[in-house]
């Protein structure tokens, strides 16, 4: 890699870490309601854009099969009908579960009358890599915004454009609801200086990398 794509790799990914901050202030102050909103009408929108989101998991299928990927590689790369129903479901399952911000984990009284409490409240921004499941994008995602946190997703090579088209489907969720395009939000490239990015923290905004 010359310097002008190293300057651009790091320039891409401090954009993208600004936006994730700007995005987790709001995101941590919305209601239950509007996630779980959002949360269902990405799966509406997985259902409705099913072609298009198999027609790019061809595409990366093809691309897999024709470096020499083994079976076992291509059975966690590929998509169908029924896994694409799947991310969908899971998705309203996520809706389903109880509001994890907010909750009150303990509480107890100081001999001076103080009451403490331990309060559930959103880490910030998080960074996920993971490899070529492109169904971990909406996992991943969808887990985050529940907990009130933005996410950087970052997805092997061979699953990039599946996970893009799954991820187009969760920012028209995102926008439906209400909510910043930049909660959830996927590194568009494959190259690998991008992980290295991450991974030094983008000038602060990253708070955890699973």
């Amino acid at each position: 890699m010359n310097v002008q794509q190293a300057v651009s790799i790091h320039d891409l990914m401090k954009t993208l870490g600004a936006r994730a901050r700007a995005a987790a202030h709001s995101l941590g102050l919305a209601s239950a309601e509007q996630k779980n909103q959002a949360l269902r009408a990405m799966a509406m929108a997985m259902y409705k854009d099913m072609p298009t989101i198999l027609a790019e998991n061809a595409a990366d299928m093809a691309a897999a099969k024709a470096a020499g990927a083994a079976a076992s590689y291509l059975d966690r790369l590929r998509l169908d009908a029924d896994r694409v129903k799947a991310i969908g479901a899971g998705l309203d399952m996520i809706a389903d579960l109880p509001d994890p911000v907010g909750r009150v984990m303990d509480a107890w009284e100081r001999p001076n009358g103080l009451k403490m409490e331990r309060v559930r409240t959103p880490l910030g921004v998080i960074g996920v890599i993971f490899e070529s499941r492109p169904n971990v994008t909406a996992d991943a995602g969808g887990l985050c915004l529940k907990a009130g946190n933005a996410v950087i997703l970052r997805t092997g090579s061979d699953a990039l454009r599946s996970a893009g088209a799954i991820h187009d489907c969760m920012v028209a969720g995102l926008k439906e609801a209400g909510l910043s395009p930049n909660a959830i939000q996927l590194v568009p490239v494959k190259d690998r200086d991008a992980v290295g990015e991450m991974l030094k923290g983008l000038d602060g905004n990253l708070d955890v990398i699973v």
